[in-house]
């Protein structure tokens, strides 16, 4: 049953994967096809925060929810864009093997992870953690 907690919480992080994905945009390597990196990353925090902050709602556990449900949103953002440019590789024929292409994705999504270490980024995280917690204990109290 869709609650006010988790469409809060579903935005807060929508917004704070599109918000962080822009901020990652300028640091990439020239010339690399962003293509729908900026909606794919909101539409992971979307399902992030609908499955993880929204549900934990009303434990009293507002900043820790925060925190976990961002954690969550970098881990599913680093496999998922992992995955795809592992996809992209393979297709170019890169992998002699299947196994070394979904090792590979590790190692991709570790590469990308480089790219978070940004302070701007960093604290973008941060804050969205300790913002998006709070908004969505208050909308579980406010709207029960």
């Amino acid at each position: 049953m869709p609650t006010a907690n988790q469409l809060v919480a579903a935005l807060c992080l929508a917004i704070l994967g599109a918000v962080v994905a822009e901020l990652i945009k300028p640091q990439m390597p020239e010339g690399m096809d962003f293509g729908h990196f900026t909606l794919v990353a909101a539409a992971l925090g979307l399902v992030t925060g609908w499955r993880t902050i929204g549900r934990k709602a009303g434990r009293g556990m507002a900043i820790n929810n925060g925190i976990t449900g961002v954690i969550l949103l970098v881990v599913n953002g680093l496999l998922v864009f992992g995955a795809t440019e592992m996809l992209y590789r393979a297709l170019d024929r890169r992998y002699a093997d299947p196994i070394e292409a979904l090792e590979q994705i590790v190692a991709i999504a570790l590469e990308y992870a480089l790219y978070l270490t940004d302070p701007k980024v960093i604290g973008v995280l941060v804050a969205g953690a300790f913002i998006s917690g709070p908004l969505t204990e208050f909308a579980y109290r406010r709207w029960r």
